[in-house]
């Protein structure tokens, strides 16, 4: 096997549920980047939630922001690439405030939230960035919207074909994430690839959630963690250990770091 590219999600994949990286993952990325292969984070995240993580690993590769929605440059953060979504605001924000979600809009200058909840109270810390408003979303002045965020409690199909139309929808177990048609994770991989002359064959992907199941299906080799649904364990090649267990690790040094070996 010949892989060139690795790219790993990062909730529920490199990091423990207490959002840290454990050694034996630092270790093991570290060593198959010693072996010449380009290691990239591919995440649902924002990129000032990126960036912490991505200079702690001391990784120098782009990165895949918020599904895809944005690639941002290894060493200065500058966007380099995204793909705005575009909705009917006024229909968006009447459906979501009738029903009093939680929706937090994503866009190229920092996030915006109509509340404030654990996971904006943690990117807070992590980032060391508030959001940049917090209140009716109708009348926050945001442009370039990457990514809509939206926590339901309830499976995100109950209400995400309301905007199947005009954006792609990626359902989760407690809301649903909207972003713009074509973008994907996948999708900014081809990108970056083409960049470095990287083929398909010669990638490999690792994640547990909905928004890793295109890039687990299209990479050249594939793990989905053991904490991930049955749909993106079915979407992959194999299957690692848990997010909690260094899966990660394992997967690297069974199947990259051994297949490097001299």
């Amino acid at each position: 096997m010949s892989i060139r590219a690795l790219f790993i999600d990062m909730d529920g994949t490199l990091l423990t549920s207490s959002n840290e990286i454990s050694q034996r993952n630092a270790e093991a990325i570290n060593r198959v980047i010693n072996q010449g292969v380009k290691v990239f984070l591919a995440t649902g995240r924002q990129y000032e939630i990126t960036a912490p993580y991505h200079s702690l690993l001391g990784l120098k590769a782009p990165m895949i922001c918020l599904n895809g929605a944005s690639i941002h440059d290894g060493l200065t953060g500058r966007i380099v690439q995204m793909n705005p979504v575009v909705l009917d605001e006024e229909y968006f924000h009447h459906i979501t405030n009738e029903n009093q979600y939680n929706v937090i809009v994503h866009t190229a200058d920092g996030f915006y939230c109509n509340k404030t909840c654990k996971e904006v109270d943690e990117w807070t810390r992590e980032g060391e960035v508030p959001p940049r408003y917090i209140g009716d979303l109708r009348h926050a002045d945001y442009r370039n919207a990457l990514k809509y965020n939206v926590k339901t409690g309830r499976h995100g199909s109950y209400l995400s074909h309301f905007f199947s139309n005009e954006a792609d929808v990626i359902d989760w177990k407690d809301g649903f994430e909207i972003v713009a048609p074509g973008v994907s994770k996948w999708a900014a991989i081809q990108v970056l690839i083409r960049a470095f002359g990287i083929n398909p064959e010669e990638t490999a992907a690792i994640g547990d959630g909905p928004n890793d199941i295109q890039m687990l299906r299209n990479a050249g080799f594939s793990a989905a963690m053991a904490n991930a649904g049955q749909e993106v364990k079915s979407a992959a090649d194999i299957i690692t250990g848990h997010h909690e267990l260094d899966g990660l690790a394992e997967f690297i040094e069974r199947y990259l770091v051994k297949s490097y070996a001299i």
